[in-house]
């Protein structure tokens, strides 16, 4: 059963920073792709950041510069450094998977079918 448990997020000011963390289990880690998604209150969750099997990343254009998402394949770990955080940052943020196809990370945005149960983000002005 795949288990993602998201850690890290907070209350920061406009231009702070927050690490995010995702902790994974009852998978096979390297037999599945890993991303980033926050929810707004009233608007729909949106991919945030995504990391391919070269460790290759692709990122919301919004979020462009200010975000970094890494991994640890030691500890099957999925990591979002945020810095500069703006207001409209606000949303509580999710780790996503989804398995690979032929062992690659392909498909779009819509085809992360694995969440963790979200951690805030609230970032004041």
């Amino acid at each position: 059963q795949v288990q993602l448990v998201e850690s890290g997020g907070g209350s920061v000011q406009s231009g702070g920073s927050l690490r995010l963390s995702c902790a994974t289990s009852g998978f096979q880690y390297s037999s599945y792709c890993m991303g980033w998604f926050r929810q707004a209150p009233g608007k729909e969750r949106e991919g945030v950041a995504r990391i391919y099997d070269d460790d290759s990343t692709e990122y919301k254009a919004s979020v462009k510069g200010r975000f970094t998402i890494t991994q640890d394949h030691a500890k099957n770990s999925l990591h979002l450094q945020m810095n500069g955080l703006k207001p409209e940052d606000t949303a509580t943020y999710y780790c996503a998977a989804k398995e690979k196809v032929f062992g690659v990370c392909i498909g779009s945005w819509g085809a992360f079918d694995r969440w963790g149960q979200g951690t805030q983000v609230t970032v004041s002005s």
